[in-house]
């Protein structure tokens, strides 16, 4: 209970003033409060409907427009593009280079003049040759007329001899020295065309000291520099290489599980990493009939190697216009070898193919049916379809489970 107040004490006790009613600002922010608490409410409703009806829907469907393309059964392998034709440029003299005429990227044409080396010595050597030669001539002129002469003598000794006017001793003198003559100048005619031979061989060296272009082309590398002295007594010295880049070839590693698909005249397309969205088309020139060896091996160390679990490889060449300069040595090239196309057909994605082999088609008021179709050939990814689709039809690939969507949409 409450106390009684003490008469004296009223004096001293606050008396709150009456009650009046809020302004008009306080009035509004109220309201406003409210109009808030009203919307989140409201919208909390519509995330819950939104959810009912999501998880209470009808499947929901992947599909693909029928349309008009190529489909094709392909081998793919990769491969590197080289020169179809090249030659290395060596040095078959030993000596200093001395002069390098061309450089790398340049084109040559058949016997121009690449480089020069000193040849001091095999110069030197032809000159001794061809003195050794003169002397042997002169040799052999001088063995000729001693033959002659002793021919003579052994033909007034058989006169003579005839009539007892000579001895036989020295009529067989005379055919002695003659038939010595004989035997000289057949040898003097053997070092005769020994001599021949090595000065052939040595001018031979000399000219070797002018290298000149085996083929036209291109100088793709130098391996040497001018001042480098080239020894070509154990080795042959790499100068240059010239390649022919109007045309390339293409060697591709194809696995023993697909070379069985391949022949030869087959037609393929590739791309390179460069340009992809670029096909270089062709005609498959030959496999080769065995894999490629490591180097130094045996080929029963071969065939141990790829029976112990490596992948067998087969080499597959194609050759290819390169006019253009597009194609580089060493590129690699992505190479779809065709075993069968189809050009410019219908094809639906392989899902779209039921094990009884109908598709579901959606029909433009939403429902699903199912339609029996005529199949062509078929890639990993494509199946053509011969009969029972028309284009622009959709094609079910796929179904989603019912549930809720992934993002809350609000339309205004």
């Amino acid at each position: 209970m409450n106390a009684a107040v003490p008469p004296d004490q009223t004096r001293e006790i606050d008396v709150p003033p009456p009650w009046k009613p809020a302004s008009g600002s306080k009035r509004r922010s109220r309201r406003r409060m409210v109009l808030a608490g009203t919307a989140i409410a409201l919208l909390l409703a519509a995330i819950a409907v939104a959810s009912v009806r999501s998880e209470t829907g009808g499947p929901r469907y992947e599909t693909a427009t029928i349309v008009r393309q190529d489909v094709e059964n392909t081998v793919t392998a990769t491969g590197k593009i080289q020169p179809h034709a090249y030659v290395d440029v060596g040095a078959q003299v030993s000596g200093q280079l001395k002069r390098l005429h061309v450089a790398a990227g340049e084109q040559v044409g058949h016997g121009q003049l690449l480089a020069e080396i000193d040849a001091e010595v095999q110069a030197a050597k032809v000159e001794g040759i061809e003195a050794d030669l003169a002397r042997l001539n002169a040799e052999l002129a001088e063995q000729e007329a001693g033959l002659a002469y002793a021919e003579r003598q052994n033909e007034r000794h058989l006169h003579l001899s005839r009539t007892s006017a000579v001895s036989a001793a020295a009529f067989d003198e005379s055919r002695r020295d003659r038939d010595i003559l004989l035997a000289r100048i057949d040898a003097s005619k053997a070092r005769i065309r020994q001599m021949q031979a090595d000065l052939r061989a040595e001018r031979a060296a000399l000219n070797h000291a002018r290298i000149v272009a085996p083929m036209s082309g291109t100088v793709v590398s130098v391996d040497a520099k001018e001042g480098q002295t080239l020894n070509a007594n154990y080795d042959t010295p790499l100068i240059l290489r010239i390649a022919d880049l109007d045309t390339m070839t293409v060697w591709t590693e194809v696995s023993e599980a697909d070379v069985v698909k391949l022949h030869d005249g087959m037609p393929l397309w590739f791309t390179t990493l460069g340009r992809p969205e670029r096909k270089w088309h062709a005609k498959l020139r030959q496999v080769l009939p065995v894999p490629p060896r490591a180097d130094g091996k045996t080929d029963a160390a071969a065939a141990s190697a790829s029976g112990s679990g490596n992948v067998v490889r087969y080499t597959a060449l194609f050759d290819v216009g390169n006019a253009g300069g597009e194609l580089r040595a060493g590129m690699t090239a992505q190479v779809f070898f065709v075993i069968e196309a189809a050009r410019d057909v219908l094809a639906v994605p392989v899902s779209a193919i039921d094990e009884d082999g109908t598709v579901r088609v959606l029909q433009e008021e939403g429902t699903i049916v199912s339609r029996p179709v005529e199949t062509g050939i078929a890639t990993r990814f494509l199946v053509e379809v011969k009969h029972g689709l028309a284009e622009g039809e959709k094609v079910v690939t796929g179904e989603m489970p019912a549930g809720p969507a992934s993002k809350l949409r609000i339309e205004p």
